[in-house]
């Protein structure tokens, strides 16, 4: 039996921490980078010789030409989205072909599933969620309401049509009567199939064969841990399991064939949307942190939420997923400041927590409590190796380093791939 393992790369915090970027360079060591879950509304910038890919639903290491890449069976699909990304890709010069490939179990997000995105958010009011609209909540809620449709439908089109005018129905009695053309997107799905069908394969067995025959795999994870359906800041979060709990589910690979675990983590602390962030700031420190970190979306251009990193995040990120490793991103954007503040606790009910809660009324109340850093105020993008480092940079990523108990192994320290010291 083989001893080989899959690696895996996670987001540590609230998502977009860089993760694409570390995939591309580890995939040039690798022979099939997957994606396990999520959708169209994850988003990936990588800059490889001045070229900047954006990234949404593929597998980043489509960057390396002879890596296979495969969007695994807990990916939910929005079909017309899979090919525009695709050829946006190729026009840029990729030569995707006979590298890309898909799940017959992905389920698929269709155009209603986008329109019920946004009536959902708007029943919400001020409470909305901050969802992309990209119709990934509704494509989840078919699959664990057993309503769903998958790949594999597509190929017993008579069943496809079926279920399809099935659940439409239900969302009307649900929502309304929202327009939406099920005839037009039944002829639609038909030419979609067509086309899509020299990508399906049964990747299950595809990575059980590849891992059996030493092959070497990464897992790429979309969003970050504190965006889990479990474990995350509930409600405010995607729909799926965005730890290592999905690789397992999203892929059909058993914890016995994880190895490395990856956790990229920002210098600092970003999410976007709604939703509990205990060390944003407000001021004009996180407005700096955004202009000079350029924090704005990649899939959907809007401002992201700054603060100091959260090392009470980290932690609990940690417990769940088991980091190996740290890839520690984006350390270029503290160049500017005379003193940096890391959170290490919380004062919740006048009591001190060094673990993330649970009760979001709870981390309203919560007091942060900082531990002040000297800055180093000097460019640090041109260093290619820690010793060239300034000294007060090399403490911060060490004091990191004692809390987490985890091994820095990676510095971004520009936007580049060979903007990365590799420890």
């Amino acid at each position: 039996m083989s001893n080989n393992k899959v690696s895996v790369v996670l987001g540590t915090q609230w998502g977009d921490e860089g993760k694409g970027k570390l995939v591309d360079i580890l995939a040039k060591d690798i022979d099939v980078c997957v994606r396990c879950q999520g959708g169209n509304n994850a988003g990936h910038t990588i800059v490889v010789d001045g070229v900047k890919y954006a990234f949404h639903m593929l597998p980043s290491g489509l960057v390396n030409t002879e890596c296979i890449s495969i969007v695994g069976s807990g990916v939910v699909v929005h079909l017309p989205s899979f090919f525009e990304e695709l050829e946006d890709l190729e026009k840029q010069g990729l030569d995707c072909d006979g590298r890309l490939f898909i799940s017959d179990r992905c389920h698929l997000v269709f155009d209603f599933h986008q329109i019920v995105d946004g009536l959902k958010e708007g029943e919400l009011g001020r409470g909305s969620i901050g969802t992309t609209k990209k119709g990934i909540g509704p494509a989840y809620s078919s699959k664990a309401s057993r309503s769903g449709l998958r790949v594999h439908h597509l190929y017993h089109f008579e069943e496809f049509e079926r279920r399809l005018r099935t659940i439409v129905e239900a969302r009307h009695k649900r929502y309304g009567d929202f327009e939406y053309d099920v005839e037009a997107e039944l002829q639609r799905y038909r030419q979609l199939a067509d086309r899509l069908r020299p990508f399906v394969i049964d990747s299950v067995e595809y990575l059980h064969k590849e891992l059996a025959g030493g092959k070497r795999i990464l897992v790429e994870g979309a969003n970050a841990l504190m965006l889990d359906i479990d474990f995350g800041t509930y409600p405010y979060v995607t729909s799926s399991n965005t730890g290592i709990g999905g690789v397992c589910t999203g892929l059909g690979i058993p914890p016995s064939k994880i190895g490395e675990v990856i956790g990229v983590a920002k210098a600092y602390t970003t999410r976007v949307g709604g939703g509990p962030f205990p060390s944003e700031l407000t001021d004009d420190v996180g407005q700096k942190l955004r202009d000079v970190g350029a924090e704005y979306g990649v899939t959907t251009g809007r401002p992201r939420r700054c603060g100091w990193l959260d090392l009470v995040v980290l932690r609990y990120s940690n417990m769940i997923n088991g980091y190996t490793s740290i890839n520690l991103t984006k350390l270029d954007v503290l160049d500017v400041f005379d003193t940096i503040k890391v959170a290490v606790s919380y004062t919740i009910n006048g009591k001190e927590v060094t673990s993330f809660p649970a009760s979001l009324e709870d981390l309203e109340t919560a007091t942060v409590n900082y531990v002040s850093l000297p800055g180093w105020k000097e460019n640090i993008s041109k260093c290619r190796s820690f010793d060239e480092l300034p000294e007060n940079c090399k403490a911060y990523v060490r004091f990191i380093e004692r809390d987490l108990g985890v091994p820095v192994k990676w510095i971004g320290v520009g936007a580049g791939r060979e903007e990365m010291i590799a420890m």
